[in-house]
């Protein structure tokens, strides 16, 4: 974990938090695309809280943005599970879901990378 936080925090230092906040967002949504949401959770976690402390920024909405980010799966079927519920039934192609959940996943990390900072100071 040290070794990612010391790797990245020197490449971010000096961003504004709303853009940390987003990258972390997309970070855990792009993962949660590929892997459990669960699992990303749990792994990227203690690397968003170490990031959070050596750039000097209050973990907590950071730890928003990572549970925003592992929880918004709408790119894949395999995103979430009540995708793949819908997946197989509704006749729909791999390609449904990336046309409608790549608008909707950074459409919701905007809106995320605005709110979370009127909520919880940076």
């Amino acid at each position: 974990m040290e070794l990612i936080v010391n790797g990245v925090a020197p490449w971010m230092q000096g961003w504004n938090p709303v853009l940390t906040i987003f990258a972390i967002y997309a970070l855990c949504s792009l993962l949660t695309e590929l892997l459990s949401n669960n699992a990303v959770a749990v792994v990227v976690t203690p690397v968003a809280i170490g990031l959070a402390k050596t750039l000097g920024l209050d973990p907590r909405p950071v730890l928003i943005a990572v549970m925003m980010g592992a929880s918004f799966g709408f790119a894949t079927p395999i995103g979430y599970q009540c995708n793949l519920l819908v997946y197989g039934p509704g006749g729909y192609k791999f390609s449904d879901f990336l046309k409608v959940g790549i608008p909707l996943n950074v459409l919701a990390g905007v809106v995320a990378s605005l709110v979370i900072p009127l909520i919880w100071s940076l």
